[in-house]
């Protein structure tokens, strides 16, 4: 059984980069800067960087990182979306220097990363897992407080 981790878009810039456009934009680029989606040309050549889009009305240039947690990153996109799939797939979380262990490179990037990551993450699905946990005590606050051998007193 091959292993998630083999996908190419942990391994390779291009892929992962072809994977994350087809997620963020499934019908076509658009400009982050003015909503543009008609008149977008994409950049190629030695004198630009691979994936680079030109807005023709604001004459912006952009990525598909752009308005995501990888944007203004030198980190490569593999690493980013190795540690968001081993950060969403992991039952516990896990830490910045078990994710420098993993990924590789320094453990300050992916405390960086982490940080990100978690970050962009909705809020409520954290605060609604604890608001639905059971007490740790068989009894609740309002038994213990009616209780006389629970009492402070």
């Amino acid at each position: 059984m091959p292993s998630h981790l083999q996908n190419p878009i942990f391994h390779d810039e291009t892929a992962a980069r072809e994977w994350l456009e087809a997620r963020i934009w499934p019908s076509g680029p658009f400009c982050p800067h003015c909503g543009e989606a008609e008149r977008v040309t994409r950049l190629h050549g030695k004198a630009h960087r691979p994936g680079l889009l030109q807005c023709n009305s604001c004459r912006e240039q952009f990525t598909v990182t752009v308005n995501t947690v990888c944007e203004r990153s030198k980190i490569p996109l593999t690493k980013w979306l190795m540690a968001i799939y081993l950060l969403n797939s992991s039952k516990n979380g896990v830490s910045a220097l078990q994710m420098h262990r993993m990924i590789g490179g320094s453990y300050k990037t992916a405390w960086f990363m982490m940080h990100r990551i978690r970050e962009a993450m909705p809020k409520t699905a954290h605060s609604k897992s604890r608001q639905k946990r059971k007490p740790l005590w068989p009894w609740s606050n309002a038994a213990a407080k009616s209780h006389p051998s629970m009492s402070r007193t």
